[in-house]
């Protein structure tokens, strides 16, 4: 079993800046892709973006690409999200993913994690 716990979200205004954690305990960490995934109200949920094991790899969504940047760092068992210029569209709840996989692959769809984490709300008002 994994935990996932995502934390940093809240309100910001247009053009500000977030960074969300997500801390993984359970098992090594290192063995994990990670993801973002968000879900605004009345919408289904989207990836965001993914990062492998290594952190060699990184892959975005074409709406985030740009501003968003996702890092992880095997030793604190954390993946990291920074979102800068944020928009009013980047509001959502906000969720990471582990897929028990070594791989540097591209993974955008919920499905194919294992585990995920209970999200942190991210608000941009309009």
């Amino acid at each position: 079993q994994v935990q996932l716990v995502e934390s940093g979200g809240g309100l910001v205004q247009a053009g500000g800046s977030l960074r969300l954690s997500c801390a993984a305990s359970g098992r090594t960490f290192s063995n994990y892709v990670m993801g973002w995934f968000r879900q605004a109200p009345g919408k289904e949920r989207e990836y965001v973006a993914g990062i492998s094991w290594s952190g060699g790899s990184t892959y975005y969504a074409g709406s985030v690409k740009g501003r968003f940047t996702i890092s992880r760092d095997n030793a604190k068992n954390t993946v990291y999200l920074q979102m800068n210029s944020l928009k009013p569209e980047d509001t959502a709840v906000y969720y990471c993913a582990a897929r028990l996989i070594h791989s540097d692959r591209y993974y955008p769809t919920g499905d194919e994690y294992d585990y995920w984490g209970q999200g942190t709300h991210v608000t941009v008002p309009s």
